[in-house]
């Protein structure tokens, strides 16, 4: 029997199989070089650990559109790949051929047929294990560093914008924008009803989103170009910081909530088994009908971690909680994880109150669309 969940949420990190569907519209004329391209691109994510298999199409009502799909063992080791600096420089042959690309990626739910049946045990036991509850919204957050001395001209800047209209096209709407800094790194989080992609480029557009975005220029330590689209792409391409797990607790979103964002430092090698360890406590405390948390995002690109609560009440009333890390033997496992930061590694509830402090990032705007009449 197929059992839903009656809390929103979303993870990478439920263990099933993982589905990439690549969407690509081709330039005239193109059509070999993308071929050559492609087949560099597959002989490299071959030998990627978690690839299990890719398919090229090509569509027989406009041939001058493809599909690429690829099957991974599981989200985690895709995600690895797709956000490493090896895939950014593998794909980039492709840039040239593709007029307009969109990627979807999805858990593997049920299946059936041949493939199937002849499948490892391993792979069969690789399924979702049941549907998971959505609200429509799609979550997604781009991290960037600017010079160290700059952060005050650059928060002073960020703070100053004015919002977009919200409503992208007849199915996409802007929902939220939340913006912080934690020293001289900017993290700002964007929540969207319908496709992220409309709903980025329609951002971009916006004459009063392009001035702030070139008043900043000279302040980022990676140089881009917004007249150069190779520059744009390579830049907003590094700062993506994807969303890897999402859940909200059942019922109205409080109205006392606040939105907090919470840096974590860590190890190198390890922000993935970070960001697993604290999705495992976001879902145990979502259960609870006494946390103060009513939702929680953790966003998370190789050993960067930025966690986005809504949370009623002081942050710092229950800081284990707020960290997401309650008990003695999580708390060990945490401190393992994480870069050693100043003033050693949280375990006590003082501790782990002054890694809060220092975790907190500095708010700079958080603004929410006005409903629709």
């Amino acid at each position: 029997m197929t059992t839903l969940s009656e809390r929103i949420s979303q993870s990478a990190f439920d263990g099933s199989r993982l589905r990439v569907v690549l969407l690509l519209d081709l330039h005239d004329g193109a059509q070999k070089e993308f071929l050559d391209a492609y087949e560099h691109l597959r002989n490299q994510v071959a030998s990627v650990p978690g690839h299990i298999s890719d398919q090229l199409c090509q569509s027989i009502e406009n041939p001058s559109q493809w599909l690429i799909t690829s099957e991974w063992e599981s989200a985690p080791p895709f995600l690895a790949w797709v956000n490493s600096e090896e895939h950014v420089e593998t794909v980039q042959p492709l840039h040239s051929c593709v007029r307009d690309t969109r990627s979807l990626r999805f858990s593997v739910l049920r299946e059936t047929g041949e493939f199937f049946s002849e499948a490892p045990d391993q792979l069969k036991r690789r399924l979702q294990a049941s549907p998971r509850l959505g609200d429509g919204v799609v979550r997604h957050a781009l991290t960037f560093t600017v010079k160290p001395g700059s952060e005050k001209e650059v928060a002073k800047i960020l703070a100053g914008y004015t919002s977009p209209a919200a409503q992208v096209d007849e199915n996409t709407r802007l929902c939220r924008t939340s913006l912080f800094m934690h020293g001289n790194r900017v993290v700002r989080a964007i929540e969207v009803q319908g496709d992220l992609l409309a709903a980025l480029r329609h951002v971009a557009r916006q004459p009063e989103v392009r001035a702030v975005e070139e008043a900043i220029n000279p302040y980022l330590e990676q140089h881009r170009d917004l007249n150069d689209s190779d520059s744009a792409r390579m830049f907003f391409t590094r700062a993506a910081l994807p969303a890897v797990h999402h859940v909200a607790a059942d019922g109205p979103y409080p109205a006392d909530a606040h939105r907090h964002a919470l840096y974590y430092p860590a190890k190198e090698g390890c922000g993935m088994a970070l960001a697993k360890l604290l999705a495992k406590q976001d879902e145990v405390a979502a259960d609870s009908p006494d946390s103060p948390i009513s939702s929680s995002t953790i966003f998370q690109r190789d050993d960067i971690v930025v966690r986005l609560i809504d949370l009623s009440g002081p942050l710092d009333a229950h800081p284990a909680l707020a960290l997401g890390v309650s008990g003695p033997r999580k708390a060990a496992m945490f401190a393992r994880l994480l870069a050693t930061p100043q003033g050693g590694m949280p375990a006590t509830d003082k501790e782990m109150a002054r890694f809060l402090a220092r975790s907190d990032m500095q708010l700079i705007t958080d603004r929410s669309a006005e409903p629709e009449s």
